[in-house]
């Protein structure tokens, strides 16, 4: 299966401090790829500098055989980017919103129209459609980012931590619609702090911790090399201890000392 993403010895530095230490790894086209990590282990950083917003030290990095590097529209036209912060036009309707998002890409107004409309539908907003931002709940508004970044028909989708802030019902609306976009074959990029959302979404994760990958494969692979399928020994809320299968976020804790939300 070709790459849509390649980095080799993919390095960020801000004045002395190594953000991003020689990482390489490489992302399939159609597979989802998380990327885990505490705060500060450079996983927003590494995301930045795939979306071309900031540039890397030194290293290669290309996106669908393309150098990435700082403002290459060449690859931002090809890139689908739901941001972590919620950034959409409150003075505009949801349909507003994507319209004009569509003009950023040269997309005729009538084709941006059946495109937005057809987006609205896909994540359950069209009778939402002449609503203002502010009427919207919080993960309406996630939803909405999903469609927006869509608009252009992008080969590649950057998802960062796309979930924050959201009940469990809308995550795993969320989380419905992205598995729809994987089954369309679109690939993707991950950053979250929930590891039931990266066992059920990621076909490859990567962990990082102080600027460096220290583990990459499967979930269902790191799982059973840390582990073994052996059964692990937990305390409850009242210090009772309790035996149960291990999971990710059990071998986010072993390789990094750190529960992944701090």
């Amino acid at each position: 299966m070709p790459s849509i993403v390649t980095a080799k010895d993919l390095t960020k530095k801000f004045a002395d401090l190594v953000a991003v230490d020689s990482i390489s790894f490489e992302i399939k086209e159609g597979e989802c790829f998380g990327f885990l990590g505490p705060n500060g282990a450079g996983k927003t950083t590494t995301i930045r500098m795939i979306h071309c917003v900031s540039p890397k030290t030194s290293g290669e990095l290309k996106v669908a055989g393309l150098d990435a590097g700082v403002d290459n529209r060449e690859i931002k036209m090809l890139l689908g980017v739901i941001p972590q912060e919620l950034n959409l036009d409150e003075d505009l309707t949801t349909y507003e919103n994507l319209v004009l998002f569509a003009e950023f890409f040269g997309i005729n107004r009538q084709e941006a129209q059946k495109r937005v409309l057809e987006l609205l539908e896909f994540v359950e907003l069209k009778n939402k459609m002449n609503n203002r931002i502010e009427e919207l709940s919080t993960g309406m508004k996630r939803r909405l980012q999903i469609a927006r970044a869509l608009i252009n028909q992008p080969k590649l989708i950057i998802a960062d931590e796309p979930t924050t802030g959201l009940d469990p019902q809308a995550r795993h609306l969320i989380w419905q619609r992205l598995r729809e976009l994987k089954r369309r074959g679109v690939s993707m990029v991950l950053t979250t702090q929930y590891m039931e959302e990266a066992e059920q979404l990621c076909d490859e994760i990567v962990i990082m911790h102080q600027g460096k990958i220290i583990r990459q494969g499967m979930p269902s692979e790191l799982i059973e090399e840390e582990f073994g399928g052996e059964m692990i020994e937990v305390k409850d809320s009242k210090d009772r201890v309790y035996r149960r299968p291990a999971t990710l976020e059990d071998v986010f804790l072993k390789l990094t000392g750190r529960q992944i939300i701090e």
